[in-house]
C-alpha cells in the first residue's frame, strides 16, 4: 500500500519518457562561447534549441546537415551554421566549450598538493567542535535493506575527480532514517524500470579536509568547507543516480558525476529532454522521501534531518568491525 501511495504521488510528475534525439544532434549539443557571450544548444521536446541568455530559448529548424534557421525573427542573420567545434551565428563565430570528460568518463582536477601526503596529515586532525544536542549516530547500508540498490563508490578507487583512493572498501553508509528512505525510493522506482546507484554517502571528516586542501580554489564550490563540516560527514547526504533495471547500466544525465562544470547544476537547461527527464524523476522520488536537492550538483541529496546528527570521523574499517 505504501508503494502504491507513492506511485500515485508520481502520477503528475514528468511526462512520458522522451525519445532520444537524432544521433547527429549529439555532436551539436553543448555550450559555445566567444569573447563576449556564451550560447547553449540543447534538445527540447524533439527540437534543437538555442539559449542566448538572458533572452528566451529559440527553436531551430534544420535546413541541411549543418545549417539551421530560427523559427522566430531575430535582430540579425537567422542562420546558425555548425562546423567542427564551432558555430557561425551572423558575423560571430563561437567555439564549442569542453564541458565534460570524453566518452562520459570521470572528469579530473589536478590536485594542488599530493593527495597521499594530505591523507597522512589530515587523518590525524580533529573535526571542528560543535555544540548542541545531537542524535546518536546509527549508520546503516541502504544496500543491505535492498540488494538491488547498486554501488559505484568512486572514492574506493582511483576513478574520481582527484584520481586517488580515499576509502579502504566500497561501502555506502547513511543514518538509519535516511537509509530507509533510500530503500523506499528504490521500491517506488522499480515498477518504472529503474534502480538506484549510489556513488557516495557517509564520508569521514578527514576525507572532506583532504578534498578541500587538494582542490584548486576556483573549483572548491564542488567540495564542502571542512571548517563547517559536510552533510556527508553526518551520514545524512547521498550522491546517487538511476540505473536501468533491464540493462544494469546507469542512465544518461545532463552531466557526469562529480563534474565541476555548469552542466552539474541541478537546473542546468542543456543536454537532451531524456537526460533532463531522468534527472527530474530522480529528484521527485527522493524529495518525496524527505531529501533535498543540492542546487549545484544534480546527484547530491541531503536528508531533511541532517542538522540533528554530529560530524563524524570514523573510518570504514571502524564501521565494519
Amino acid at each position: 500500500m505504501l508503494v502504491l501511495a507513492l506511485l500515485l504521488q508520481l502520477s503528475d510528475s514528468p511526462p512520458p519518457k522522451p525519445a532520444p534525439p537524432p544521433s547527429a544532434w549529439l555532436a551539436l549539443i553543448g555550450a559555445y562561447a566567444s569573447a563576449s557571450e556564451t550560447l547553449y544548444v540543447y534538445e527540447d521536446r524533439g527540437a534543437l534549441t538555442l539559449l542566448e541568455r538572458p533572452a528566451a530559448p529559440v527553436t531551430l529548424a534544420q535546413v541541411s546537415e549543418s545549417v539551421f534557421t530560427f523559427t522566430s525573427p531575430r535582430a540579425y542573420d537567422e542562420r546558425v551554421i555548425f562546423r567542427a567545434g564551432e558555430i557561425q551565428l551572423g558575423r560571430a563565430t563561437l567555439r564549442r566549450l569542453a564541458m565534460g570528460p570524453a566518452h562520459g568518463g570521470q572528469l579530473r582536477l589536478t590536485p594542488v598538493r599530493p593527495v597521499a601526503e594530505l591523507i597522512q596529515i589530515d587523518r590525524n586532525l580533529t573535526p571542528p567542535a560543535e555544540s548542541g544536542a545531537f542524535l546518536a549516530p546509527d549508520l546503516l547500508e541502504p544496500a543491505r535493506l535492498d540488494p538491488r540498490i547498486h554501488l559505484d563508490i568512486r572514492y574506493a578507487t582511483t576513478n574520481n575527480f582527484l584520481g586517488s583512493v580515499f576509502y579502504s572498501s566500497a561501502h555506502a553508509f547513511l543514518q538509519r532514517p535516511a537509509a530507509e528512505a533510500v530503500a523506499r525510493a528504490a521500491r517506488v522506482l522499480r515498477p518504472l524500470g529503474y534502480g538506484l546507484l549510489i556513488h557516495d554517502a557517509y564520508r569521514p571528516w578527514y576525507v572532506t579536509k583532504v578534498f578541500w586542501d587538494a582542490t584548486p580554489p576556483e573549483s572548491r564550490w564542488l567540495v564542502a568547507d571542512p571548517a563547517q563540516g559536510s552533510k556527508h560527514n553526518r551520514g545524512a547526504a547521498v550522491d546517487i543516480t538511476l540505473y536501468d533495471l533491464a540493462t544494469g547500466k546507469p542512465v544518461e544525465m545532463p552531466s557526469t558525476y562529480d563534474e565541476a562544470t555548469p552542466r552539474a547544476i541541478a537546473d542546468f537547461p542543456g543536454g537532451t529532454s531524456r537526460q533532463r527527464w531522468h534527472r527530474a524523476l530522480l529528484r521527485r522520488v527522493l524529495q518525496a522521501e524527505g531529501f533535498m536537492a543540492n542546487p549545484s550538483e544534480w546527484w547530491h541529496f541531503d536528508y531533511r534531518d541532517w542538522q540533528r546528527y554530529p560530524i563524524l570521523n570514523r573510518t570504514f574499517e571502524d564501521l565494519l568491525r
